[in-house]
């Protein structure tokens, strides 16, 4: 019975399955988080966590510039808790009737600043391609909103910029 590679095999796949459930006990789990983003012609859409119970989604339209975010009440299923700005003021002109813009999300954990506001843990980051700038958003978010019947409509707080090209191109 010890000469049987079956044998050996049966008792090495035992071996690991027991170390392998032990080691996992001891293991900290780590959460992962996921967002989604897409963009397409003169529309962008993405997702981001306020905090550990809610997400919003973002919509950016390109023609006027809006951006705009919703959050899902807990409680009563709908998006009752709402952000609008429009990005157009934050980006040098282009001299385009058509920017085009990218946008996708990021996870932090900003310190809190009572006379500032709380920020959710997502931030929200445009770029403009013709201007080679970026400009990051911040959600003004209290975790109880999420279950507050009583409807919010606020605006996105812009929180820094970053010029990430310092050649100027032509229009396309």
């Amino acid at each position: 019975m010890w000469n049987s590679k079956l044998t050996w095999l049966v008792l090495g796949l035992a071996a690991g399955l027991v170390v392998g459930l032990n080691v996992a006990g001891l293991w900290p789990q780590v959460p992962l988080h996921a967002v989604a983003t897409h963009g397409q012609d003169n529309f962008a859409i993405c997702t981001g966590p306020m905090d550990s119970d809610v997400e919003a989604v973002f919509v950016l339209d390109f023609v006027t510039g809006d951006l705009k975010a919703a959050a899902l009440n807990v409680q009563t299923r709908r998006f009752n808790t709402l952000f609008e700005y429009n990005v157009v003021r934050d980006f040098p002109a282009t001299n385009t009737k058509n920017p085009h813009y990218r946008m996708v999300t990021g996870i932090t954990n900003i310190r809190q600043v009572v006379a500032a506001g709380q920020l959710g843990n997502a931030v929200v980051y445009v770029a403009e391609v013709t201007s080679g700038q970026m400009v990051a958003y911040g959600v003004p978010w209290v975790p109880g909103r999420a279950s507050s019947p009583i409807p919010f409509k606020g605006t996105l707080i812009p929180l820094d910029r970053w010029p990430y090209r310092t050649t100027a191109i032509r229009n396309p």
